[in-house]
C-alpha cells in the first residue's frame, strides 16, 4: 500500500471528532451523531474547546488532552483553524483525518492546501479531503458523515468527488436496495486520491465492486495504471462528469481539478477495464453484478411470461452483443415440460402467462442447471394470478440451498406494481440483480460480459522500438538552436528513421540538378514538396505536385512550386524541396501523438480525409499501447469497414496498421520532447503500410 495508514479510516479502534457540537444543525453535531447511531463499537473523542460533554460523552479540548490512542480525526472546524488543529493530531499520533472543513483549493487556497499536505507527509497521516463529507464503511459501522444515517450494508464501495452527490445517493440507494460496504467523499484530494482508495478496496474482502463519481484527476497515469491492476479483479464503474465543454468548466470550478479531453477519458477507461456510465442509474444497475460469476461461453436464454416483453429483451442482448443459445431441439426437450401448449420453447422461452409460479421456478432451476445455457435472463409481466413474491423466495431458497453461488450469471426483470416491486426488493436484498425494466436487466447482463473479457485478457506486451536517440536529440537541439518548435518534414521523417519506422525513399533538394538527382535514384514516378517552416499548408498554394513521371515534368513541377510558394509568402524562409516516392493508392489514415494533461502522451488514429476533418470519426488511447490494444482501438472507428474491403476491394493489411499505430505510441511515450505529432496520412496497402506524411511539434522550454 502507498498511503499504509489507509485502513485506519474504515477500520479505526478509536475515533475523535474535532469541532463536535452540542447544537444541532451543525456539521460537528450530525457527524457525532451518525457516528453513535450508526452503532460504531469503537472509542470516541468529541473534541470542543467549549464544551466538557456532548451526547453523555466526555468532551476534550484537544486531542492531545486524550490519554488513549487516536486512530482516526474527523476535522469539522474553520479552514483557518485546520492547519494547528492537524498539527495537533500529529503529535499525537493521530494515523488517519478525514478534514470535513471546506475553505482551500476548491475556492484558489492552494498554499493553505499544501501546507496540511506538508503536515500530514511529516507524520506520516493519510489525509482524507479537505472538503468532504465524510466515510462510511459498514462492516466496521462506522458512519463519520453529514450524510443519511441508514446506509444498506453491502458489497459495493463508493467513492465520490462530489459531497452533496455523494450523500444524496446514500438515499437514493436505500430506496432501491443497493448495499455498499463503503462511501468514501475524496473532495480536494489533497493526499488520499482515487488510486490509493482503488488500491485499499482491492484488498478488501467486503468490496466486490466499486463506483466512483469523478469529475477530474491529477495524476491520471497513475490512476490508470491502479486501475488497470484493480480491474483485473474487481469490477470499476466510474460516473465521469464533464463531457460537455460547459461541464467541464463547471466541474474545474467546482474542485479546482482539470477536466482534460473526454475522448481521452473514455479510451483510458476502456483499456484499463473500466466502465464508463453516463448515468447514475445506470452505474448502480452495473454494480449490481459485481457478485455475478463469469459467463463461461456463449448461449444465454431468456425466460419469459409474455411475448412482448421477449421481444424487448431479445433487442437488447442484440445491442449488447449477446449471443442467445439457439439449439432449438434442445430448448424444446428442455422447456416444453414446463409450459402450455401454445409456449414457445424457441429462445426467447415464453412459458406465457398462463405459468404457475411452480411451472415458472422449474423452468427457472432447470435452465440454471443447464451446461449448455451460460447465461440466464428472466422476465416477468405482473398478472392476477401469478405471486411474484412467492416466486422470488422460492429463488432465494434455490441459491441457500446451493453450496456457493450459482456457476451462470442469472439477472431478473419484473414489470407492474407493488408486487412486482417487492419481488425486486426480495431478490436485490439477496445480491441477486432484479430491474424493473428488461433493458436495464440485460444492459447490466452486457456490462458483465465486458468486465469478464478485460479480466480475462493477459497481460500488454508493447513492442519496443530500438530508438537511435542521439540522432533523434542531435535533430530536435538543432530545431531548438535555430528557434523552432515545429519541425521541418524531412526532419520529422529522419527522427521516424532513426526508430527504424518504413518510410517510403526522399531526399531535400536544394536545386533542380540536386532534385534530377534524388529522382533518378529514388526512381519516378515522384512527388515534390514545398519545405519551409513558414508554410504550413502547402497544399493550398500549390506546393505539393504528384505522379510527376520524368525529368521534364520534374523541371516544371519544381520552377512552379518555386514560384507560386515565393508568390504567396515572400518573406517565408524556403529550405528546399523535399522529392519523395510515389506511394500506391490504399486507404489513407492519420495516427496522432499529443500530450494530454492528466495521461501524458496519447494517441489518436481515425481514417483521413473528411473522416478526421468533418466526421471527427476518431479513436484515442493512452500511450503506450500493445498490439491488441491498437486492433482494439481501429474497431471503435465507424469508419473501420474500409479497411476490409467494400465495393470489391481488397482487405488492407490491418495487422500492419495496428503494429504501426503501436510503434509510433512506444515512440511518444519515449521522447517526450516532442508533444505533437501527425502521421497524416499513413498509407495502408494489401501488404504494408507507409507514412508518407508526417509533422512534429516540440516542447516550450
Amino acid at each position: 500500500m502507498p498511503n499504509r495508514n489507509i485502513k485506519h479510516l474504515f477500520i479505526p479502534e478509536s475515533i475523535a471528532i474535532i469541532g463536535a457540537s452540542c447544537e444541532k444543525g451543525k456539521i460537528g453535531h450530525e457527524i457525532l451523531k451518525n457516528v453513535i447511531e450508526y452503532g460504531y463499537k469503537g472509542k470516541i473523542y468529541p473534541i470542543n474547546i467549549k464544551e466538557k460533554e456532548i451526547m453523555g460523552l466526555k468532551a476534550y479540548k484537544s486531542v492531545l488532552d486524550v490519554r488513549g490512542d487516536i486512530d482516526m480525526a474527523v476535522i469539522v472546524v474553520p479552514a483557518k483553524f485546520v492547519p494547528s488543529v492537524l498539527l495537533e493530531c500529529g503529535k499525537k499520533g493521530v494515523k488517519a483525518v478525514a478534514i470535513i472543513s471546506s475553505g482551500f483549493s476548491e475556492i484558489g487556497n492552494k498554499n493553505e492546501e499544501e501546507v496540511l499536505v506538508n503536515t500530514a507527509k511529516a507524520y506520516g497521516i493519510s489525509l482524507l479531503g479537505p472538503n468532504i463529507f465524510g466515510v462510511i464503511y459498514t462492516p466496521t459501522r462506522l458512519n463519520a458523515s453529514f450524510g443519511p444515517r441508514d446506509v444498506i450494508p453491502g458489497d459495493i464501495a463508493c467513492i465520490t468527488q462530489s459531497g452533496a452527490l455523494g450523500a444524496a445517493l446514500i438515499g437514493w440507494t436505500v430506496l432501491e436496495n443497493i448495499g455498499l460496504s463503503a462511501v468514501v467523499s475524496v473532495g480536494n484530494k489533497a493526499d488520499v486520491d482515487d488510486s490509493d482508495l482503488l488500491e485499499y478496496f482491492s484488498r478488501d474482502k467486503n468490496t466486490k465492486g466499486i463506483v466512483v463519481y469523478m469529475e477530474g484527476v491529477k495524476e491520471g497515469r497513475k490512476f490508470l495504471q491502479t486501475a488497470e491492476r484493480v480491474s483485473k479483479k474487481k469490477l470499476i464503474v466510474i460516473i465521469k462528469s464533464g463531457r460537455s465543454e460547459k461541464g467541464a468548466k463547471a466541474a474545474a470550478s467546482h474542485t479546482g481539478s482539470l477536466a482534460g479531453s473526454d475522448k481521452v477519458f473514455s479510451a483510458a477507461f476502456k483499456q484499463s477495464g473500466i466502465l464508463r456510465a453516463d448515468t447514475m442509474e445506470k452505474a448502480f444497475d452495473w454494480a449490481r453484478i459485481c457478485s455475478l460469476p463469469a459467463p463461461e461461453g456463449e448461449g444465454a436464454v431468456i425466460l419469459t411470461n409474455g411475448g412482448g416483453v421477449g421481444v424487448l429483451a431479445t433487442d437488447a442482448c442484440d445491442k449488447e452483443r449477446i449471443k442467445l443459445l439457439d439449439d432449438h431441439k434442445y430448448l424444446e426437450e428442455t422447456f416444453r415440460p414446463y409450459m402450455p401448449v401454445f409456449g414457445s420453447a424457441r429462445n426467447p422461452i415464453d412459458i406465457t402467462g398462463q405459468a404457475t409460479v411452480e411451472d415458472y421456478f422449474n423452468a427457472f432451476k432447470k435452465a440454471m442447471e443447464s451446461d449448455k445455457i451460460s447465461a440466464l435472463i428472466v422476465l416477468n409481466c405482473e398478472t392476477a394470478a401469478f405471486d411474484t413474491v412467492e416466486f422470488s423466495e422460492k429463488v432465494i431458497k434455490y441459491f441457500h440451498s446451493l453450496p456457493g453461488w450459482s456457476k451462470k450469471p442469472v439477472v431478473f426483470n419484473f414489470i407492474g406494481g407493488i408486487k412486482s416491486k417487492n419481488a425486486m426488493d426480495i431478490l436485490n436484498k439477496n445480491k441477486i440483480p432484479a430491474y424493473p425494466q428488461p433493458e436495464r436487466a440485460v444492459n447490466s447482463l452486457g456490462a458483465l460480459y465486458k468486465w469478464r473479457k478485460y479480466t480475462k485478457t493477459e497481460k500488454k506486451q508493447i513492442k519496443k522500438l530500438d530508438i537511435d536517440k542521439e540522432k533523434i536529440y542531435s535533430i530536435i537541439n538543432k530545431a531548438r538552436e535555430e528557434g523552432r518548435l515545429q519541425l521541418l518534414e524531412h526532419e520529422s521523417k529522419d527522427i521516424l528513421k532513426a526508430c527504424g519506422l518504413d518510410l517510403p525513399k526522399y531526399k531535400l533538394a536544394t536545386t533542380i540538378e540536386e532534385a534530377l538527382k534524388a529522382a533518378e535514384k529514388i526512381g519516378y514516378p515522384i512527388v515534390l514538396k514545398i519545405v519551409s517552416e513558414d508554410i504550413i499548408h502547402k497544399s493550398d498554394i500549390g506546393g505539393v505536385k504528384v505522379g510527376i513521371k520524368n525529368a521534364k515534368e520534374l523541371k516544371n513541377a519544381y520552377k512552379e512550386i518555386m514560384y507560386r510558394a515565393k508568390k504567396s509568402y515572400p518573406k517565408a524562409n524556403i529550405r528546399g524541396i523535399l522529392v519523395n516516392e510515389m506511394v500506391e493508392k490504399g486507404v489513407e489514415i492519420i495516427v496522432g501523438c499529443s500530450e494530454d494533461p492528466q495521461f501524458g502522451p496519447v494517441i489518436m488514429f481515425g481514417l483521413g480525409g473528411i473522416y478526421v476533418e468533418v466526421l471527427k470519426d476518431v479513436a484515442f488511447r493512452v500511450a503506450p499501447i500493445d498490439k491488441e490494444d491498437a486492433l482494439d482501438m481501429i474497431d471503435d472507428i465507424k469508419s473501420y469497414p474500409l479497411l476490409y474491403g467494400v465495393r470489391g476491394e481488397k482487405r488492407k493489411d490491418i495487422n500492419s496498421l495496428a503494429e504501426n499505430i503501436s510503434l509510433l505510441s512506444y515512440f511518444s511515450h519515449e521522447i517526450p520532447e516532442i508533444v505533437e505529432m501527425d502521421v497524416n496520412p499513413l498509407i495502408v496497402l494489401e501488404e504494408g503500410c507507409k507514412i508518407v506524411d508526417v509533422r512534429m511539434t516540440l516542447k516550450e522550454v
